[in-house]
């Protein structure tokens, strides 16, 4: 019978391990958006699979094409069997990552070398998603450690190379490798922390509606000064038509959205002075939109203009632009069907066309939102497991963005309990430069996952 202490003993002895594999993964510039080298790609695949053999697992690099044929990026599949009735566990991370952004915005030379600095380690992945990675392998290194080289329940572990740019060939990976992915509970590790000292288990999630709108005026450009006054160039109208999406206040107002109130979940409070320091919002601006924080973030609908072709700076001249597109991302609340939220952001803007301008919106993504809320056996060990590594309460909390692939896992395995767990928290700054990752929250949440594996599996005492 496994200890928690023991669990925790091996998990603090391997740091300086955990340490140096974040750190060798994290040098590897895996993006996957493909105006970057995806031979980097393959690479991180190769070291992926590295770590989970040293850990004890048979793993393999697999991919399979996207529904349009483009060839997918390479994922790690691994397994390792366990005793004999004891649950399946899908384990998920990806190793693929964002590109750094503007070099100039990071407080280190090169992105890809992880720097220490206090108690973060600071670089590209180092968090989104490689520490998810690194939490996987050496969650069940620590346990095989304990066991004879043995795990506590079987385990697969499903590393996807793609996530940063849509997953485009997930769907068709789960379907050619249903049978070895099937199981019986499913942790995503790729969400966030409440905060730097509270765990959390993510139970809902917004999902993502993503379309072109372009708006043509005149059939070509012209001299503002000669023709401006009557005729608007494209550039404002569209302004005026993406303005007509929220009210004085902030709040959506396009009709057939659903809401949510923080009354619906059990969400921590998020007071507004906390909020505005971990989003970075200046001092005297206002906060948009109506009710509770936490539901303006988790449940509740909200649109961004993410793209528009607008002339730069550089090139601008007086001229009047006869057309043009922006790129608008909408984020749905948990129960709202991503077709019909398409359709209701189309005929909002159909009817809000500003002087009779020709319209064309065409949809580019359409992500489901996550509803976790359900109490589960899995969810119970899970919150056990966390606030048992943390030492303190775990949370259930909202995520607005999307991992739209959560709810295709429902979908292929609907009896499968999926959890979501946190890798992040508000310091990380995913996406963004000076990413990082509290290497304190890595230890607990690698001793979390352990703990949770031994717990699903009845091989440990509390």
């Amino acid at each position: 019978m496994i200890t928690v202490d023991a669990v925790r003993t091996a998990v603090h002895t391997s740091m300086p391990a955990i340490v140096s594999d974040l750190t060798d993964l994290v040098a590897i510039p895996s993006v996957s958006a493909s105006s970057h080298d995806q031979a980097q790609v393959r690479r991180s695949a190769e070291a992926v699979a590295a770590l989970l053999r040293d850990s004890g697992l048979d793993a393999e690099i697999l991919s399979v094409p996207a529904p349009d044929g483009t060839p997918g990026r390479p994922a790690v599949l691994a397994h390792k069997e366990g005793p004999q009735g004891s649950p399946h566990v899908l384990l998920y991370s990806h190793h693929d990552v964002q590109p750094v952004g503007d070099p100039a915005g990071w407080d280190q030379v090169d992105p890809f070398t992880a720097e220490r600095r206090g108690e973060r380690l600071f670089g590209r992945g180092t968090s989104d998603d490689k520490a998810g990675v690194i939490t996987h392998a050496h969650a069940l290194r620590s346990l095989a450690s304990l066991a004879a080289g043995e795990l506590p329940c079987s385990v697969t572990v499903f590393v996807e190379g793609e996530e940063e740019v849509g997953s485009p060939s997930f769907e068709n990976f789960l379907r050619a490798y249903r049978d070895r992915l099937a199981s019986d509970v499913i942790v995503v590790a790729d969400s966030s922390n409440w905060k730097v000292g509270t765990p959390s288990l993510t139970t809902s999630l917004r999902g993502v509606v993503q379309v072109d709108v372009r708006l043509d005026m005149l059939d070509h450009a012209l001299h503002s000064g000669q023709y401006g006054g009557p005729v608007l160039d494209a550039a404002t109208a569209m302004c005026r038509l993406i303005a007509s999406c929220h009210d004085a206040s902030g709040d959506v107002t396009i009709c057939g959205l659903i809401s949510r109130s923080q009354a619906d979940a059990d969400f921590p409070d998020y007071p507004e002075v906390d909020f505005r320091a971990d989003a970075g919002v200046l001092d005297g601006v206002e906060l948009a939109g109506t009710g509770d924080l936490t539901a303006r973030l988790w449940t509740k609908p909200s649109l961004t203009l993410i793209g528009m072709d607008i002339t730069p700076l550089d090139l601008a001249g007086n001229v009047l632009a006869p057309s043009c597109t922006a790129r608008l991302s909408l984020r749905i609340a948990p129960g709202q069907d991503p077709a019909e939220a398409q359709e209701a952001l189309a005929a909002h803007l159909e009817k809000h066309v500003p002087f009779g301008g020709r319209l064309t919106v065409s949809g580019r993504e359409a992500g489901p939102a996550f509803d976790g809320s359900e109490v589960t056996p899995a969810s119970g060990a899970a919150h056990w497991a966390l606030s048992t590594a943390w030492d303190t309460e775990a949370v259930n909390i909202g995520q607005g963005g999307s991992i739209p692939f959560i709810a295709t896992l429902k979908e292929t395995f609907p009896d499968a309990q999926v959890l979501v767990t946190g890798i992040e928290d508000p310091d990380t700054r995913a996406h963004s430069e000076n990413e990082s990752m509290h290497l304190g929250e890595l230890e607990r949440i690698v001793v979390a996952e352990a703990l949770l594996l031994a717990r699903l599996s009845g091989a440990i005492s509390s």
